[in-house]
């Protein structure tokens, strides 16, 4: 507990065996960094006891006097540590700081501000008027970029006969300003899409909120009547019933892929398929 200025006197004579323990201008400099402090400071309320003769840390309750007057006790530490150093002068004083904070507006003198109309999203009209959980081939979709799922595709196209071409499928609800969806790889004849899942470069991608967004393009996907396989490399949890993490792709993953869907259509429609 900080000392009063007379009992935090007597105890710096006692401890440093001097009848001035630290001389006038002893920390001059330190003090020179807060201008305000120094004007608020008065020795006449301090029992004559300069502020250069005060380390910037002691543990002793100072009186302090603002510019308006209002005089308080305050250690130099919670002083110094007071916001508004350079900018606004109340801060310093706690009774200013107060009497400047924003005060709470009354509802019933509140005015309303008037907000900024939001503008409605427009959908893309460019998908085609299909029925739902119709694949095709949509011009909207990006271009696929990553050579791992350009593999896997292969290696699909390799034990299993689907369809090529298509990239997208009709959602019945608005997907980012699109009633299609598109996903990885699509094998229109099991209704069965395939993502391919990595966290990217910089440990970004399929994750947070991305991932959010996974898990609603999953919701749409089967609420149109298809499955989802998710591929979850690295540190990537499974987030769906059908989801199958993988270190890397080869013949012993497109084997799991090949009963996965098995479990999701039954053997006899998958292995009709089977090349």
């Amino acid at each position: 507990m900080p000392d009063s200025v007379p009992t935090w006197w007597a105890r710096r004579q006692f401890s440093r065996g001097l009848d001035v323990p630290y001389e006038k201008g002893t920390y001059r400099a330190g003090w020179a960094a807060y201008p305000e402090l120094i004007r608020q400071y008065h020795p006449e309320l301090n029992h004559g006891i300069a502020l250069s003769q005060v380390p910037l840390a002691a543990d002793v309750l100072l009186c302090w006097e603002c510019r308006v007057g209002h005089r308080f006790a305050a250690t130099p530490t919670e002083q110094r540590e007071r916001p508004g150093r350079v900018r606004r002068q109340s801060a310093w004083c706690p009774e200013c700081s107060s009497l400047a904070r924003p005060q709470p507006v009354v509802l019933g003198e509140a005015r309303a501000i008037p907000r900024r109309a939001r503008t409605p999203s427009t959908l893309c009209g460019k998908t085609p008027d299909l029925p739902t959980g119709e694949a095709f081939a949509s011009v909207c979709a990006p271009t696929p970029a990553s050579a791992s799922e350009a593999r896997l595709r292969a290696a699909l196209h390799e034990r299993l006969t689907f369809a090529a071409g298509f990239n997208a499928v009709k959602v019945s609800r608005p997907f980012f300003r699109h009633t299609e969806v598109w996903p990885d790889i699509l094998l229109s004849e099991l209704r069965v899409a395939i993502e391919y899942d990595t966290v990217g470069r910089h440990g970004l991608e399929h994750v947070g909120r991305r991932q959010e967004a996974d898990e609603r393009k999953d919701r749409a996907l089967r609420a149109a009547g298809w499955e989802v396989i998710r591929i979850r490399t690295g540190a990537l949890e499974p987030i769906g019933p059908h989801d199958l993490p993988m270190s890397g792709i080869g013949r012993r993953g497109v084997d799991r892929i090949v009963d996965e869907l098995r479990e999701i259509r039954g053997s006899l429609l998958v292995d009709a398929y089977l090349v």
